[in-house]
């Protein structure tokens, strides 16, 4: 049995771990977009219907989170970590295997839960090996370097895997990554869970959140297809908002809550999680609308449309390394702030794309400069979205940002899908859709993407505590470290 103070020596071994592992999660939500066409062909998949080979998973996701959190803290963070691997490994091979519609659907939302609980744990891991300060702020600048590239790499390795090996190993390249990560995973990281906390489940607040948010996120996903005012769409967020109401009152009564309320006195950690939502929605459409505007309008084929990712992936990665360093000097607010300038900034310029533009001319220049602003959004909003929080709450904080994130993503991308579309539906009544309409769509969706971001500059200006801020740089400057208990 290892020692406590092996499991320290190797607490830099087990961070690379969680990485790949959350790298394998991030990348999975962007890799299938390429492999959607390819995928349709080959299992007679109406056009109708294969954004499901998405949206299960992005269901699954963001409705469970939630709950893969609390468990984490509950039963075990590596317990629930390896678990989640696990499902995840056997739901890519099986989704790979299948011959129908039905089947790779299925597989696809089992994948997503298996991330909803590999997720938050491998966060939550993270925030209780490492100490708080300038160590803990390295390693969530490593985190949100993966988590901020992975989309951008997914893309690039969804083109490469479907035109050379085959669209099966858009799935299959998950299941050795997974087992391998599983059986590594005991040797370098320690078991943890609230162990002051009582082990009763709130099972009836686990299903009314679980089931409110997972109707929210359909609701949004179909609201494109089936009208923002038919009785589809009004009827389910009508009932997902029953449904969370229910589980607030469920929370209030509770001896054992799955989200203790009291945890939102914390004004900085309910302004990261606001940030996060408002990140994700205007992050995750702007990969979807760039994509479409370079294979769409510019004729890029998948695997070049990957590769002029590669510049946005690197300037992330870079981009985290520096937002974790000058989070330890001047904190997390002024960071963060600044990346949404960015954000907001680069999304403005995307607007100004043109049907017959290029890539040095239209899509270098703002990739450079979002790049920057999502290193210096994800890291500083991920260290605000933990500080001061009790170990025995790690995995629920972590997996309320996760949820923010992946809900806004959800949310913001059903949003901005139909501003677009109704631009381009408008713009060629006749069914004549040219390069110049679909131009004039995806920009309409980055100027509104652009007025989230700005959404998001003024609730990380507002409701982030400076005096948390600037605590938080001191620990960091002069605070010894210490080993986690």
């Amino acid at each position: 049995m290892a020692s406590e103070r092996d499991f320290q020596s190797r607490r830099w071994l087990a961070l690379a771990l969680l990485c790949v592992s959350q790298f394998m999660v991030v990348l999975d939500a962007a890799i299938m977009n390429v492999a959607l066409p390819t995928i349709g062909a080959a299992l007679d998949i109406s056009q109708a219907n294969i954004a499901w080979v998405v949206n299960a998973y992005v269901l699954t996701f963001g409705g469970f989170l939630l709950l893969g959190g609390r468990l984490a803290d509950l039963l075990g963070r590596r317990l629930v970590f390896i678990s989640g691997l696990v499902l995840f490994a056997l739901a890519s091979l099986a989704g790979g295997f299948a011959q129908s519609e039905g089947v790779l659907v299925a597989a696809r939302a089992v994948q997503g839960l298996g991330a909803a609980l590999l997720s938050p744990a491998a966060l939550s891991i993270v925030t209780t090996t490492f100490s708080d300060g300038a160590e803990r702020n390295k390693a969530l600048g490593v985190w949100g370097a993966v988590a901020g590239s992975g989309g951008a790499v997914g893309v690039l390795l969804g083109g490469v895997l479907t035109e050379y090996a085959g669209w099966e190993w858009v799935l299959w390249v998950n299941v050795p990554i997974g087992i391998a990560a599983a059986l590594i995973a005991p040797r370098l990281i320690r078991e943890s869970r609230a162990d002051s906390a009582t082990r009763h489940f709130d099972l009836a607040g686990a299903v009314s959140v679980t089931a409110g948010l997972s109707i929210l996120v359909y609701a949004f996903l179909e609201a494109p297809d089936a009208g923002w005012g038919s009785g589809q769409t009004i009827g389910l967020l009508a009932l997902a908002a029953g449904l969370i109401g229910a589980f607030i009152a469920i929370e209030l009564r509770s001896a054992a809550p799955l989200v203790p309320f009291r945890i939102f006195r914390k004004r900085t950690l309910t302004g990261a999680n606001i940030v996060g939502i408002l990140t994700g929605a205007s992050m995750f459409s702007m990969f979807f609308f760039i994509s479409l505007y370079m294979q769409n309008v510019l004729g890029y084929s998948a695997i070049k449309a990957g590769l002029s990712y590669l510049p946005l992936s690197a300037g992330i990665i870079i981009a985290a390394g520096v937002a974790s360093q000058l989070v330890t000097r001047v904190g997390f607010k002024p960071v963060l702030a600044f990346g949404m300038v960015l954000v907001s900034g680069a999304l403005v310029w995307f607007t100004q794309i043109s049907a017959d533009g290029g890539f040095v001319a239209d899509i270098l220049g703002p990739s450079l400069v979002v790049a920057v602003g999502l290193g210096f959004t994800f890291v500083p909003q991920t260290i605000a979205a933990v500080a001061g929080v009790e170990p025995q709450e790690a995995g629920l904080a972590s997996g309320l940002i996760n949820t923010s994130q992946q809900i806004g993503g959800a949310l913001g991308l059903a949003v901005l899908a139909s501003v677009a579309f109704s631009t381009i539906g408008d713009l060629a009544p006749t069914g004549q859709v040219t390069p110049q309409v679909l131009t004039e769509g995806y920009a309409d969706a980055f100027a509104w993407g652009a007025g989230i971001g700005l959404l998001g500059l003024l609730a990380s200006l507002v409701l982030i505590r400076g005096r948390d801020s600037r605590a938080h740089a001191e620990i960091g400057a002069g605070a010894p470290a210490k080993v986690p208990a």
